[in-house]
């Protein structure tokens, strides 16, 4: 099985069958990253440059670390320090990668659409890592992967994406991606930091109280704010935000059912999670680190040229 489109540019172009598909690739990953030797000749000979225009730790590092497990050649490249700080476009810089026979590009940018700009242009596959406050496909897949491990399915489970909604990428991918399984989604935090049309656009519920959200959900994926985004100011201090929106053990103790806490990260410990619930048994924080880089791996397997031969090479 092939997946529908050439590049994953954002959930919102995957069917659920690519998305199934990506899910059940991901999982046979998972198993090769258990054993002793957890490298697979899948990608060999494929050459995969990692395009990093903006910050990443867990992104740019899981990507690479799914690509050395599937025996690509990788180039990494980082904006800064680059020609791109003499003025080179994003089109020019890529066109001199490809030069060099490059079959992949895994991209993020801090611009929306600049991974959709390049697709038109370049005949790589090009794999989004994060555009601006677009999409970050990944993301939502490993959210996704992680919850149907813990749960077994996403169908008929709510899922609640508490915090900043209005500068999340991770948010908009997972909304995509969870409706289209079958979940039920709410979105929960300040007025301010929930966009007013989403309800209506993309069929969510809204809630602006944390108490009633985390009753009503299965899942609570909690998300940093990005403060780096904001433009003006959203609300009065991060204190003031952790005491209305903060996730916290003594909530926690209080709802009438276990919840299960996710967070994409990087944390801010004692402003939308506090570390006991972070590092707490209820947490699958750290299975959605480990679960990335599998999920990446059958991504860009799925994607590469070689897709049509086995897992296992």
């Amino acid at each position: 099985m092939q997946l529908s489109t050439k590049h994953l540019l954002g959930i919102k172009d995957l069917t659920q069958e690519d998305i199934s598909l990506i899910l059940s690739t991901a999982a046979q990953f998972k198993e090769v990253l258990q054993r002793p030797v957890k490298k697979v000749p899948s990608l060999r000979d494929i050459t995969i440059v990692n395009l990093f225009y903006e910050s990443s730790t867990r992104t740019r590092i899981s990507f690479e670390l799914a690509e050395k497990r599937l025996s690509a050649d990788t180039i990494n490249f980082t904006a800064s320090g680059s020609s791109v700080s003499k003025g080179e476009t994003l089109l020019d810089t890529v066109n001199n990668i490809l030069s060099m026979k490059v079959d992949m590009v895994v991209m993020r940018h801090s611009a929306s659409g600049a991974p959709h700009f390049l697709a038109k242009h370049i005949p790589a596959a090009i794999v989004n890592a994060g555009d601006g406050i677009n999409e970050h496909p990944t993301q939502a897949l490993l959210d996704a992967f992680s919850i149907k491990e813990k749960l077994g399915s996403l169908e008929g489970k709510k899922i609640v994406l508490v915090g900043d909604i209005m500068h999340s990428r991770v948010a908009l991918s997972n909304i995509y991606l969870l409706k289209k399984m079958g979940a039920e989604v709410m979105v929960a935090g300040p007025p301010t930091l929930i966009p007013k049309y989403i309800a209506e656009a993309l069929k969510v519920k809204v809630e602006y109280n944390l108490q009633k959200a985390l009753a009503w959900c299965d899942v609570a994926n909690v998300l940093r704010i990005q403060l780096e985004r904001q433009n003006q100011v959203l609300f009065s201090s991060l204190r003031e935000y952790n005491l209305a929106y903060g996730v916290t053990k003594k909530i926690l103790d209080g709802l009438p059912k276990e919840i299960v806490i996710m967070h994409p990260g990087p944390i801010n410990r004692g402003v939308e999670i506090d570390s006991d619930v972070a590092d707490s048994d209820r947490s699958i924080i750290l299975q959605q680190v480990e679960n990335g880089v599998a999920v990446r791996m059958a991504v860009l397997y799925l994607l590469s040229p070689k897709s049509s031969t086995l897992v296992n090479g």
